[in-house]
């Protein structure tokens, strides 16, 4: 088809389309894409689009790019159905104007390479490399900067692809492709040099063979262009060091005072792009080895007032945050400045003994909170990619830091000008989890003078304070109340209702971390705290509300039953309850919704029954919708798209809260729902965080109404063993705990389902790199198990019984912890020899108890002083227990006289 040619009358109309297409109406643009997918069943429109960007080189720019865009986004979802003769038109065309005089044509032809080779792989287009490696040698700059630009895309979006192809003669194509690209680095155009890096840039993190074998060349070039005239350049020179020190900095560290050096100069770029490449450098250095951190230390002095000076606002910066506009709460957030939310499914967890909680399933941390005050200004830029780095570094050099960052501090806090006063309390709460020992000493005057600066005149002052504060919550919660507690809370609580949307939702993330922290420490100042979310309900706009449920939620989690009070109620439910009833099932402001009434729901217990009946239901009914229409788009994917699966995760997750908030209230609901036919539904699901959250409801309501859970017990505990699988952690750790439940409900009706799961609950407490709470939870189930089941888990003792004395001698004395120690002692009577080798890890576990129930101790006392102890007489227990350290031998003589 390389003889095809174009009907005028075709090209006229399609040309027509696609200058219509670029009016500013939004009616007409709907109206001329509907348009141009109706053009798509036609074979050759393709061909069209092709022709008008290759061919017509008399249209304007903005029309011919256009035409490859829409080519471009055709051959992402229908390439495969491309005729053969319409692709190798294409590829032809493609090839004949890579070197358009235009640098935007040039730049849509490659990005159409790079497509073509990502749908249809490198082998669909013989000699491409070979065509555009002779292209770059041209003398025409344009073909050059062609080629080279579509190489680069290639090597972007193909990388494992170029990795594995074959060469000639049995070597590897970037075995040719790496060297070649090294040879313009010093081509006399700049942006060949940049293109020729970038394209290396790209095998950095995988290195393969082919730069591990030219990797002292690839060195020695970087240095060739470090002090590049053109940004860009620096910029991808910045970017090769920050991978390789990432990758290989054992290739770096005999010229690591030197890369120093230059990173100083550069993180000081003229060019911002270049200073924030740069700046990464140092956020990477945090992550090194120990013998590599040694060699910043003599850098730090020098180091820390360039990252200070990075984190300064801009003009540009100012303008863009609106920074000089101090009251805008009336004015409607701009929809798409609001970061999508995405909901964390139910995870169970055990309450840590030193006052930690659980970790999530151990998989991530939640650090909404440490971004920094600008979310709104979305782009990663110097600003936060210096204090995230100072962050960094003050948790590896600790106090190192605060040599050269006290005298800065002292002075820009003090500074006249607003800007030069809110860096230093940004780099003020940057470094607080590093520096904290260090800074200490120094929070009685800094923490006054913070909340004096929440009543700052500047916007920007009063948001970042907030955020700055709550970094410090630990140690203000730790002190006095009336000192620093007191008028933080009044003062943050104000600062909620401030009349700028920027300092509200700071305030508002900030009060939830300082909950957090402070717990019943804020039972004096509830009713305030309840008033001042009710004035915030009446005035927020979207995204301070989508926060101020979260700060509701995090309140109810940290104060608990102490908000089942009837006045705090008649605050708080009215405008949840409303805010409930007036959004959609489809609407997405239900995640943040449920998640706060989820954690409502626990908190009140017996006093969210009022409002129970009409949540429970529509939670069923979005549970319902959900799996109705995933069946439909399972069945008729063409017709039907796929639900969104958090509708029905939160749902679950209101249910749970509700569960263990009610107990045993919640009896007559399930009494009289079917919603354990949709649990057992919901527990089969391919997503993971959907059977994640069944998990967790089948455990609260296990516990809550077992009775009604007891018919289907046959048909779940098989499910529950099929999720016993450690690679997925937080459903794995809630099936976990589900079986425990049922377990404990079942009694010794569980013996037929031991066989089933016991030995796979030994197989994740042996594992390596268990997450602590899984850990935790087993321990727990294998000690539940146990209590039923004695005679069908002891003789396994041996092959668990260090893990599990090792995994709960940290958590609280608590209901779950008794009955896993009840059921490990009912094993020890079964067969006290499964523990004889790993004697010192029990008494070690039974140690750990800070008050166990009588009848609890008394077991404990008759295992070691009857058990263990007469049974093996006075000498061989001298011997047994010699190797204890002395702290324990004292504590298991104070509580059990042993």
């Amino acid at each position: 088809m390389t003889s095809w040619q174009p009907d005028d009358d075709s090209l006229r109309q399609v040309i027509t389309l696609l200058k219509e297409s670029q009016f500013p109406c939004n009616e007409t643009q709907r109206q001329i894409q509907q348009k141009l997918e109706a053009l798509n069943q036609y074979h050759d429109f393709n061909n069209y689009l092709i022709y008008v960007l290759a061919q017509l080189t008399s249209e304007d720019e903005p029309t011919r790019s256009l035409a490859g865009l829409i080519l471009k986004n055709n051959l992402k979802v229908f390439y495969h159905n491309f005729p053969a003769s319409s692709k190798q038109f294409i590829k032809q065309q493609c090839l004949s104007c890579i070197g358009d005089s235009s640098s935007l044509i040039r730049a849509t032809v490659g990005i159409l390479c790079t497509t073509i080779v990502s749908k249809g792989g490198l082998e669909d287009w013989p000699g491409l490399l070979e065509h555009l490696c002779t292209m770059i040698s041209s003398e025409k700059q344009y073909e050059c900067e062609g080629a080279f630009g579509a190489l680069q895309k290639i090597c972007e979006d193909s990388t494992e692809h170029l990795e594995a192809l074959p060469g000639a003669n049995g070597t590897k194509a970037l075995d040719t492709l790496i060297p070649l690209f090294m040879q313009y680095f010093q081509h006399k155009s700049s942006k060949i040099r940049s293109n020729a890096l970038a394209c290396i840039n790209q095998f950095i993190i995988n290195l393969p063979q082919a730069l591990m074998d030219n990797l002292g060349n690839f060195v020695q070039g970087l240095t060739m262009l470090a002090a590049d005239d053109d940004p860009e350049v620096r910029k991808n020179v910045c970017r090769a060091l920050v991978m390789l020190l990432e990758v290989r900095v054992d290739q770096l560290a005999p010229h690591m005072d030197n890369i120093i050096e230059y990173m100083l100069i550069r993180t000081q770029d003229s060019d911002e792009n270049v200073a924030l490449e740069a700046c990464e450098f140092w956020l990477a250095y945090a992550e090194l080895p120990t013998e590599v951190l040694q060699l910043l230390q003599p850098f730090l002095g020098r180091l820390v007032p360039i990252l200070i000076q990075g984190m300064k606002y801009s003009e540009i910066d100012i303008i863009l945050l609106k920074g000089d506009v101090d009251d805008d709460e009336m004015v409607p957030d701009n929809e798409q400045e609001i970061r999508p939310r995405f909901h964390r499914a139910r995870t169970h967890q055990q309450a840590q003994a030193n006052g930690e909680k659980g970790g999530g399933g151990g998989e991530e941390d939640d650090d909404d909170d440490d971004d920094a005050d600008d979310d709104a200004f979305g782009e990663w830029n110097l600003r936060k990619c210096s204090a995230a780095a100072l962050d960094a570094l003050s948790n590896v050099y600790k106090d190192e830091i605060l040599g050269p960052l006290l005298p800065i501090l002292m002075q820009t806090l003090s500074n006249a000008e607003w800007e030069v006063k809110e860096l230093g309390i940004l780099a003020l709460g940057a470094v607080a989890e590093g520096c904290m020992n260090g800074i200490m000493p120094h929070l009685p005057q800094l923490v006054p003078f913070m909340i004096s600066a929440l009543s700052d005149k500047k916007t920007l002052v009063r948001s970042i304070t907030c955020w700055t504060l709550s970094r410090y919550a630990h140690w203000i919660v730790s002190q006095p109340p009336e000192s620093y507690l007191k008028p933080l809370v009044e003062e943050l609580l104000k600062r909620m209702l401030d009349t700028n949307k920027r300092v509200q939702e700071a305030a508002c993330s900030a009060f939830a971390t300082l909950e957090e922290e402070a717990c019943v420490e804020l039972l004096p100042y509830l009713k305030y705290i309840l008033e001042t979310f009710l004035e915030a309900f009446k005035k927020y706009q979207h995204k301070s509300l989508l926060i101020l449920y979260d700060a509701i939620g995090t309140l109810a989690d940290s104060v608990g039953f102490h908000l089942n009070n009837k006045e705090y109620i008649e605050i708080l439910m009215p405008p949840l309850i409303a805010k409930w009833n007036n959004l959609k099932d489809d609407d997405k402001d239900l995640f943040p919704l449920l998640e706060c009434l989820s954690s409502v729901a626990t908190a009140l217990g017996t006093g969210f029954i009022p409002y129970a009946e009409p949540v429970f239901q529509r939670c069923l009914i979005l549970i319902e919708q959900t799996l109705t229409a995933s069946v439909m788009a399972a069945a008729q994917p063409d017709q039907y798209d796929k639900p969104d699966k958090d509708f029905m995760i939160v749902a679950l997750d209101l249910l749970s809260g509700m569960a263990e908030g009610m107990e045993g209230h919640i009896e007559v609901l399930v009494k009289n729902s079917h919603v354990l036919p949709l649990l057992f539904q919901c527990m089969k699901d391919d997503m993971c965080e959907v059977r994640q959250s069944s998990f967790a409801l089948l455990g609260d309501l296990t516990k809550a109404c077992f009775p009604h859970v007891r018919q289907y017990v046959g048909e779940l505990v098989p499910v529950l063993h099929e999720n016993l699988q450690p690679c997925y952690i937080s459903v794995c750790n809630n099936a976990t705990w589900a079986i425990g439940e049922i377990s404990i409900q079942l009694g010794a009706e569980m013996k037929p389902y031991v066989p089933m799961i016991l030995n796979q609950l030994i197989v994740i407490i042996n594992r390596e790199n268990t997450p602590k709470t899984l850990l935790e939870n087993t321990a727990i189930t294998i000690g539940r198990l146990g209590l039923v089941c004695p005679e069908e888990v002891a003789p396994e003792l041996p092959r668990f019984i260090r893990l599990w004395c090792a995994s709960l001698r940290n958590i609280r004395d608590n209901d779950e912890k008794d009955s896993a120690f009840r059921g490990i002692c009912a094993m020890i009577s079964v067969y006290p020899m499964g523990i004889l080798n790993d004697f010192i890890y029990f008494c070690d576990a039974v140690a750990s108890w800070t008050s166990p129930k009588e009848d609890l101790k008394l077991m404990f006392r008759q295992i070691l002083l009857h058990g263990f102890k007469e049974q093996l007489g006075e000498e061989n227990w001298r011997k047994i227990t010699e190797p204890f350290p002395e702290m324990l031998k004292k504590r298991l003589s104070q509580l059990y006289g042993v």
